[in-house]
């Protein structure tokens, strides 16, 4: 059976120069100097219109190829962060993103000045069934904005899809005493029941919390 989806951790810049190369360090110097630029000229800056793209988002794109596939997450979070990328920059290497740039998006949001704004985001990852995207989506951004409705669907999902529920940034605090919510796992069990199929222990975990004097972990997930 596949191991669950986990969302990596992100490295700071101090964490990434003990782990990268020469040449990487360059790079990621550089690149990081783009992004400086363009957040400082934010305002006055669009030379190629709105969908052009500035040099820091072209190395968003290759860090993978520059500071290797394991660091990629650490170094496109540091580029966004240091770019103050806005919601128009963020929507492009979303939308124009393999995979893996479109989960360091998600995993960015919540380091970022966005309110609610980036919900979208989040919302289109947990329309796909792509785990890696899901288990980012439900991350401490959504925690804070996404709306109760659209969070215990959000919920079901990495239910249905074997995403952990460990992924789930807040999730005791916001099942604790959420009746709809337990209502909806109760409705889930049953269906998969009725077709002869196992319930996730995930669920009977998420149910336990939904109760009103449910106890809140020591570390919440």
């Amino acid at each position: 059976m596949p191991m669950s989806p986990t969302n990596p951790p992100l490295l700071t810049r101090k964490e990434l120069d003990a782990q990268l190369g020469g040449a990487a360090r360059a790079w990621l110097d550089e690149a990081l100097a783009e992004a400086e630029h363009a957040a400082a000229h934010q305002d006055t800056e669009q030379p190629g219109g709105p969908y052009a793209a500035p040099p820091w988002e072209l190395r968003y794109a290759a860090a993978g190829r520059h500071a290797g596939l394991e660091h990629a997450d650490s170094v496109r979070a540091l580029l966004l962060i240091e770019a103050r990328a806005t919601l128009p920059a963020l929507t492009r290497l979303y939308e124009q993103g393999t995979a893996a740039e479109r989960r360091a998006v998600l995993l960015t949001l919540h380091r970022l000045d966005l309110g609610p704004t980036a919900l979208p985001l989040v919302e289109d990852a947990l329309r796909t069934n792509d785990t890696r995207l899901i288990a980012a989506a439900v991350g401490p951004y959504a925690a804070t904005h996404l709306e109760a409705h659209n969070w215990r669907h959000a919920v079901l999902k990495c239910l249905f899809t074997g995403v952990g529920v460990e992924a789930v940034d807040g999730l005791a605090r916001r099942a604790r005493g959420d009746a709809e919510l337990a209502r909806m796992l109760g409705d889930f069990a049953a269906e998969r029941i009725a077709a002869g199929r196992g319930v996730p222990a995930d669920l009977t975990r998420v149910l336990e919390l939904t109760t009103p004097g449910a106890a809140a972990p020591t570390e919440e997930s």
